[in-house]
């Protein structure tokens, strides 16, 4: 059974573990080296402390070809999906740069729509207002796809901004608005 929720600590291999995969073989991001599980381990910690949602997609029992389980939960992370501050900068605070990431076993069947949506809720709880999505130029026809049937719209590009197996990619921004509870 597939089922959604907040991110707890234990999840960092399986979110490491689904990261990396990107890392190593797209352009999706312009990381270039893996992240330690302890790097997820402070984003999951910076994340609750700040009220920002971050949200995992697992199956209860595990499934083979799929992310690390969650020690001793019976859980195997099948994806993530994380809000974080668009800038450091205080008139910023209601602003924020989501990422969805699946494992690759996984995707194709609807989690990163379950995700998105779910995403939108808690960013509308935590008061939020708006969320920006930076998708590279290559590789990302469903995610462009996804973002639109959810209501964010194109808010410009740059082209040629990350070097990355040899070659330059760009970036498109999308955005949108987080409706507010009774709005």
């Amino acid at each position: 059974m597939i089922s959604l929720r907040p991110v707890r600590a234990e999840d960092a291999p399986g979110i490491a573990a689904i990261y990396d995969h990107y890392v190593a073989t797209t352009t999706i991001t312009f990381d270039e080296v893996p992240r330690p599980v302890a790097d997820w381990e402070a984003r999951i910690a910076r994340a609750d402390a700040a009220g920002l949602p971050f949200l995992v997609a697992v199956e209860t029992g595990g499934s083979a070809g799929s992310a690390d389980t969650a020690a001793g939960s019976g859980e195997t992370v099948l994806g993530y999906a994380v809000a974080n501050p668009w800038s450091d900068k205080s008139a910023f605070r209601y602003t924020v740069e989501h990422s969805i990431y699946l494992d690759p076993a996984a995707a194709g069947q609807g989690l990163g729509s379950l995700l998105l949506g779910a995403l939108l809720d808690a960013a509308s709880a935590a008061g939020l207002r708006q969320m920006i999505a930076v998708i590279t130029d290559e590789g990302t026809d469903a995610s462009l796809a996804l973002h639109r049937r959810f209501g964010f719209t194109d808010a410009g590009a740059l082209a040629r901004v990350g070097y990355k197996f040899d070659r330059w990619v760009g970036v498109r921004f999308f955005q949108r608005e987080i409706p507010q509870p009774g709005e």
